[in-house]
């Protein structure tokens, strides 16, 4: 019986019958817990805008980011590929090198998009790298390869987090108001003599934006003391209040922009709400009661309601939307902004317990490997083409690469995108079965296997086994009780990791 259990799916799921989508938007959020809205439960923190997303299409209770910190998600989200296959994937400094393959190197999501006929964009967070080669990267002249190389026509980006230097943004490839005559420098060792740090310079600290460590405590832009080190560049320095309009209007602007040309389009929108520093616009100060970190949370919805109105207004209602998150939560990162303090006991990691969910608590978050580190929101709503309602079906991000390519009827090559599969069904509703099985993993640590209800990880000489059905805190390891679940997934887990 567990051997008949743990043996992959052999039968073949019919295949969808669709057109293609005019458009194709993944809206990616940053640190969202998969309670963190009333969407997932909490009604402290009423979410309207996606609320109705949900409403309209599918909201999956047992989804999952490839790994439970940023760069290494967003790599896997972008190329098909786990990103522990490649050295150089971990979370990345703001000044770091291109990891993506550019189009000439492998075929990714964007560049398969691209080809299929989309206009493709992305546009916030980056954190992907910028340039090759070993010299320091000039950020007064044109930087590539980046974007446009991995197969983004058009893209309007921060280089890596808000927290990190450079505090630019930049369009196709240039920063974006740079003035010729206060070139940038940035520097991720020494600081520049005369320029205010943290540190030295607490005054101009904002007050929700102090410091508890070394690390959040260097050149303070726009009073937000940050990672890194930069000089110069002032008039290009963005606003942190007005960040996520600025976003938004851009994608409107690309989506207008690309309905004039009658193209289909693509869009990959990275918010960097609801990651740390949190400076939410003064409409949304105070407004959730829920502190800084729930204000932002209001700001992430808005911006999600005004995306979606100009999709129906530039005629892209024919629209397969995708909604997530990069990795589990974080409250308190390296700011010193009273998200602790403020959160009224709210739980970014527990499931709503009004029947329709299984009772009990996630445990973990952003950094870790239990399931509330992986676990996160992910709505798809594609109107007459999606199931409307809930569905427990085990998805991964890994496998949007290959189901958005093959449905926007892409080929794709033989070697790119190597561990995505084909879940169109599962994404559509015609599955609630989902992946035989995913691999959740942390930045650098060990990887657990998910199959059906049970979770496995070996940490140092120590094997964890979980039946999730009735532990969703992991709390009681039976890999013990059953020596021979754990040894056939060790084994499974083992090919995985290295098929060869």
């Amino acid at each position: 019986m567990i051997k008949h259990f743990l043996c992959l799916l052999s039968f073949a799921l019919p295949l969808i019958a669709a057109e293609k989508p005019r458009a194709i938007v993944i809206f990616y959020t940053d640190d969202l817990g998969y309670n963190d809205t009333s969407t997932y439960g909490c009604d402290k923190v009423p979410c309207p805008n996606l609320d109705k997303l949900a409403e309209e299409g599918l909201r999956f209770t047992d989804a999952h980011s490839t790994h439970s910190v940023c760069t290494p998600s967003r790599y896997s989200l972008l190329t098909g590929e786990y990103a522990w296959r490649r050295k150089g994937t971990g979370i990345l400094p703001g000044d770091a090198k291109l990891i993506l393959p550019t189009e000439q190197e492998r075929a990714t999501l964007p560049s398969l998009m691209k080809k299929a006929g989309y206009r493709t964009a992305v546009i916030g967070k980056w954190h992907l790298g910028l340039g090759r080669g070993t010299t320091p990267t000039d950020w007064n002249r044109h930087i590539s390869p980046g974007p446009a190389e991995v197969g983004f026509e058009h893209s309007f980006i921060l280089a890596a987090t808000g927290d990190r230097v450079p505090c630019v943004y930049l369009k196709n490839g240039h920063v974006v108001n740079l003035d010729p005559s206060d070139p940038i420098e940035v520097s991720y060792k020494v600081p520049f003599e005369g320029e205010p740090l943290g540190s030295t310079h607490p005054e101009l600290v904002k007050p929700h934006a102090r410091s508890f460590g070394p690390q959040h405590n260097c050149s303070v832009i726009d009073g937000i003391p940050r990672i890194g080190y930069m000089k110069g560049g002032h008039a290009a320095r963005w606003k942190d209040q007005d960040m996520a309009d600025r976003l938004t209007d851009e994608a409107i602007n690309f989506i207008a922009e690309s309905a004039a040309l009658r193209r289909p389009i693509f869009l990959y929108f990275a918010t960097n709400d609801i990651h740390v520093p949190r400076d939410p616009h003064k409409r949304f100060v105070g407004k959730s009661g829920m502190g800084i970190r729930g204000d932002v949370t209001l700001q992430m919805d808005d911006c999600l309601g005004r995306l979606r109105q100009a999709l129906n207004k530039y005629g892209y209602s024919d629209c397969l939307f995708i909604f997530s998150s990069d990795n589990g939560p974080v409250i308190n990162d390296g700011y010193l902004d009273g998200s602790i303090r403020d959160c009224r006991g709210h739980n970014p990691v527990a499931p709503m317990n009004a029947g329709q969910w299984r009772d009990g608590r996630l445990s973990g978050g952003k950094y870790g490997l239990m399931e509330g580190s992986t676990r996160v929101p992910f709505i798809v709503s594609w109107p007459g083409h999606t199931e409307r309602g809930d569905s427990s079906a085990l998805v991964s991000q890994i496998d949007l690469a290959r189901s958005l390519a093959e449905l926007a009827g892409a080929i794709v090559p033989e070697g790119a995108l190597p561990d995505s599969r084909n879940q169109l069904p599962a994404l559509l509703g015609k599955d609630r079965t989902g992946a035989p099985h995913i691999i959740e993993s942390t930045n650098g640590g060990p990887k657990a296997l998910r199959y059906g209800q049970y979770k496995y990880y070996r940490q140092g000489k120590k094997e964890h086994l979980y039946d999730l059905s009735n532990d969703l805190q992991e709390l009681n390891n039976i890999a013990q009780q059953h020596p021979d679940i754990v040894e056939q997934m060790n084994r499974l887990l083992t090919k995985l990791i290295d098929p060869s």
